[in-house]
């Protein structure tokens, strides 16, 4: 019987960061990545009922990725070139959904992004929370791959 994967079991690489971390791979939460066709519309001239719609391009939303924050991070060192220095190098990244063995079960290569916000929650000496650094990226586009 088939089961659907659960959602919590991913891991995320920043292709050419250096040296490379695994605790640069754990992120809490990703989204974003979803694809949308957009169209023009034209009204069919003389009959006023009926507008046409023409598929124009995909469109792509900006990935979001959430972690609790990371001292020492070689992705951050990258955020840092990105928008401080305006040093934009689009790097891919790799978004694996993982089975209960750790093998990949899909691949997501989103293609050449790059960091265009970068955040951490607030703090509160009233709450027993974890500071979660949040990174926003701009990509042209994904493709979905199957082991």
């Amino acid at each position: 019987m088939y089961y659907p994967p659960v959602g919590f079991h991913f891991k995320v690489e920043v292709m050419g960061i250096s040296p490379p971390s695994d605790d640069d791979t754990r992120f809490s939460e990703v989204s974003g990545l979803s694809t949308e066709l957009t169209a023009e519309e034209v009204v069919e001239g003389g009959e006023n009922r009926f507008v046409q719609k023409f598929p124009i391009r995909a469109k792509f939303p900006e990935l979001v990725l959430k972690r609790g924050l990371l001292v020492n991070s070689q992705i951050l060192n990258w955020i840092q070139k990105c928008i401080q220095e305006l040093d934009i190098q689009p790097k891919d990244l790799v978004i694996t959904l993982l089975n209960e063995n750790r093998e990949p079960l899909l691949t997501w290569r989103v293609v050449n992004a790059y960091p265009t916000k970068w955040s951490v929650s607030d703090m509160n000496a009233m709450s027993n929370t974890v500071v979660i650094e949040t990174l926003q990226l701009y990509y042209q586009y994904f493709t979905l791959d199957r082991p």
